[in-house]
């Protein structure tokens, strides 16, 4: 897509290489201390606004979770481990999941998803010399809806090296984004006592992250625990997940895409 998308450009000029370069490091340099780095108010609040209607007007065709899972995003412990071992500690999950397909080709999101200058400045942020749109047809750009009540289960992401995420609409309370900070450096290098302190609310190590409508967040998600905490209040939390692999022809796998958009490809 050649489309511009509708950046914050007072902000974030991303075509002038000189200041974008300062804001690639600066935030490169909070992502590798911190585990995540925010870019605040990245799209115009219009744009916002016009994406969080979009969202509201799909919420139907949302395909909808509802169970407990434990960090690895799975509905059955392990009985040959203790109970309080993280593979038997289990938390309630519900929402609602918007997949690409159902997104317009017109929309803000694929448009910011597709523009080869964002793509540059994810990949300098990540540490990555070029990152590729993932090539499924549900996955690239998809849609958390969070209605009252609702939440995500303490769980790690996928292999992926980082997750990307964009706020469109914060709920009245509620759903705030807690992180716990590299709780693993790998998987099947994990720290098992931090982890289980923080799966039973003992940990003092979780980080509450700030999202405004428009603010862009790139995390550790595949190695620091998190979830977003039960929404409170009538209006939805509605976020955008952008999905970057770093090999072209990626696509997800069909039996995922059955348990997170309800269909497949």
């Amino acid at each position: 897509m050649n489309v511009v998308p509708p950046i914050n450009f007072d902000l974030y000029p991303i075509e002038d290489a000189a200041t974008m370069a300062k804001v690639v490091a600066k935030s490169r340099e909070q992502l590798d201390r911190e585990q995540y780095c925010s870019l605040p108010g990245f799209l115009t609040d219009a744009a916002i606004k016009e994406a969080a209607a979009e969202i509201a007007s799909l919420k139907a065709q949302a395909n909808p979770a509802n169970s407990k899972r434990n960090c690895y995003l799975q509905r059955q412990g392990d009985p040959s481990l203790p109970p309080d071992h993280p593979r038997n500690i289990m938390h309630h999950a519900s929402y609602r999941m918007i997949a690409a397909d159902l997104l317009p080709a017109t929309s803000h999101l694929k448009t910011l998803y597709f523009w080869e200058p964002f793509q540059k400045m994810v990949a300098g942020i990540v540490g990555e010399e070029t990152l590729y749109p993932n090539e499924d047809p549900l996955q690239p750009v998809n849609v958390i809806c969070y209605a009252e009540g609702d939440q995500s289960a303490w769980h790690y992401d996928s292999t992926n090296a980082f997750t990307m995420t964009l706020m469109l609409q914060a709920a009245e309370a509620g759903g705030d984004f807690e992180m716990a900070p590299n709780t693993r450096v790998k998987p099947g290098d994990e720290d098992i006592p931090y982890m289980r302190e923080v799966l039973t609310g003992q940990s003092d190590q979780v980080k509450s992250v700030g999202r405004a409508p428009g603010e862009l967040t790139i995390f550790r998600g595949c190695n620091s625990l998190h979830r977003v905490s039960p929404v409170k209040g009538p209006r939805d939390r509605l976020m955008a997940v952008f999905v970057y692999e770093t090999m072209s022809g990626i696509k997800g796998d069909p039996e995922v895409n059955m348990t997170v958009y309800g269909r497949k490809a």
